[in-house]
């Protein structure tokens, strides 16, 4: 009988070891999964910090842009976290199928304000092609009243989007994978509303958004790259988001409407301003075009995710 108890506790005591090996095996492969993701995210900053460094100067399109293609390679690497753990959203808690279907609302939200902004630099782009056609037919003085800077447009609404503080705090000491998605959920919101801060800043001309949206990330920025948080905010409130295009455009816009109060030749100045407003309507509608393919694709993930709840519960 002694035998007997003394096998099957060491019988008991190899299954327990096997169980918790196994445990531990798990919890590295979901620990680096999610080191994986956060070192890609990483990445794609440290990318945005180089070319930052003639970007911060003056901030420009082209930066932006650059700015804005961190966006669907943040959500695409979200979703390969969600492949590589097999944790489908079927499987997610209610909190955090929450926070996801927010987060997808708030970036559609933002690529709505993103896409109004770009429709008013293109509404102000063609009213100065339309002073440039009146100093070509030699209407100058109706040309003057047209030759105006580009007067930024205000957000209609505040851009404060903050997740749930509770989402991400870690709940025990071994990891799992409804914690793996709610830490990588609070690190992919607060990248991407920074950076969406940064776009808002440059697109409407004033420092108000980027100082909004900054503490859904900056923390996270500055804690992966120290110092570009406070970098581009330093440049962004300096400079109050103006872009480096449409400063030159406004100084086109004032070069050609100086040489008409003058009485001089204007021929050169409108040649400067027609060069400047054709490139500068090539970058808003590449831009435009971008995003609205983001929005599409948020958009078509967000409804499909909703159809699937909705079946659940049939």
């Amino acid at each position: 009988m002694i035998l007997l108890v003394q096998k099957f506790d060491k019988f008991y005591s190899k299954l327990e070891n096997f169980h918790h090996h196994k445990h531990n095996h798990q919890s590295q492969a979901l620990t680096a999964s999610l080191e994986a993701f956060k070192s890609h995210v990483s990445n794609c900053l440290n990318k945005l910090s180089l070319s930052s460094k003639s970007g911060f100067e003056i901030p420009s399109f082209s930066w932006i842009q650059q700015c804005f293609e961190l966006l669907p390679i943040i959500n695409h690497a979200f979703a390969k976290l969600v492949v590589a753990i097999d944790y489908p959203v079927s499987k997610w808690e209610a909190a955090s199928v929450d926070e996801y279907l927010k987060y997808s609302l708030n970036l559609l939200e933002l690529c709505n304000s993103i896409s109004s902004s770009l429709s008013h630099l293109g509404k102000a782009r063609l009213s100065l092609a339309h002073a440039l056609s009146l100093v070509e037919n030699s209407s100058l003085s109706l040309a003057l009243k047209h030759l105006k800077p580009i007067q930024p447009k205000g957000l209609n609404k505040e851009l404060r989007f903050q997740g749930n503080e509770e989402i991400g705090k870690p709940r025990c000491p071994n990891i799992s994978k409804q914690a793996v998605i709610d830490q990588a959920l609070v690190v992919m919101q607060g990248m991407v509303f920074w950076v969406c801060g940064i776009l808002m800043s440059g697109l409407v001309g004033e420092a108000k958004p980027y100082l909004e949206m900054r503490s859904s990330g900056g923390r996270f920025v500055d804690s992966w790259l120290p110092g570009l948080d406070l970098r581009a905010s330093e440049v962004i409130v300096e400079r109050n988001g103006v872009l480096k295009e449409v400063k030159e455009l406004d100084d086109a816009v004032a070069g050609l409407a100086a040489a008409i109060g003058t009485g001089k030749s204007s021929d050169e100045a409108a040649e400067e301003l027609k060069r400047r407003l054709e490139g500068f309507a090539k970058l808003v509608e590449g831009f435009g075009k971008e995003v609205d393919c983001l929005f599409n694709k948020v958009l078509a993930g967000r409804n499909q995710l909703l159809n699937g709840l909705g079946q659940q519960k049939q």
